[in-house]
């Protein structure tokens, strides 16, 4: 059995090291060790979302989540024709720096998890993201590298006149953009 000491690590580390020892793993248990409980939630989302049985017990405010791994659910691995659409460089309409930080959060855990979209396409704001300055360029490029297709909208890299500056990803049209859409098997809107 294997321990992960997640104690006073922030969000979404907790998760990310779980994740990677479960799938370093085909069956067993490995303990999670955290001293706050939105940590011990998300670990024991995930956890459950992978198909693994999760006990928690609690002791001086640091929470043990025991978690069983039986067997590998090939499913979750396997990727859709799901789309994803980032219309903004930003998630919530707060405070600017805090939505900054929450989409590169995103972006950066979007990396970590096993089931990922075939697709991103990044419209208005959110070509932002695929051009030089980006703090999730880096990302963007190891997600392109996986396979995964990125596309940002040419009207809008010239709108915000970052046509020069594009990094990653190959530019696309409208067209392009409906097809993607109407064919997907699922949209997610962020």
């Amino acid at each position: 059995m294997e321990i992960i000491d997640a104690r006073d690590k922030p969000c979404p580390e907790p998760v990310v090291k779980t994740k990677n020892v479960l799938e370093a793993i085909a069956e067993g248990q490995i303990n999670v060790l955290v001293n706050n409980i939105e940590a011990c939630q998300n670990v024991q989302r995930f956890a459950r979302s992978q198909g693994c049985e999760v006990k928690i017990t609690e002791n001086d405010g640091t929470f043990t989540i025991e978690i069983t791994k039986r067997q590998k659910n090939s499913e979750l691995n396997q990727r859709k024709n799901d789309v994803m659409l980032i219309t903004s460089d930003r998630i919530g309409d707060g405070d600017e720096s805090l939505g900054q930080l929450l989409m590169a959060s995103f972006i950066n855990t979007l990396d970590e998890i096993n089931l990922k979209p075939s697709k991103i396409i990044f419209i208005n704001r959110g070509v932002l993201l695929t051009t030089e300055g980006s703090r999730v360029l880096d990302t963007l490029q190891q997600l392109e590298k996986k396979g995964i297709q990125i596309f940002s909208c040419g009207t809008c890299l010239n709108h915000y006149q970052l046509k020069e500056k594009f990094k990653v990803g190959q530019v696309t049209n409208m067209y392009e953009t409906v097809t993607s859409l109407v064919t997907a098997e699922k949209v997610i809107r962020i």
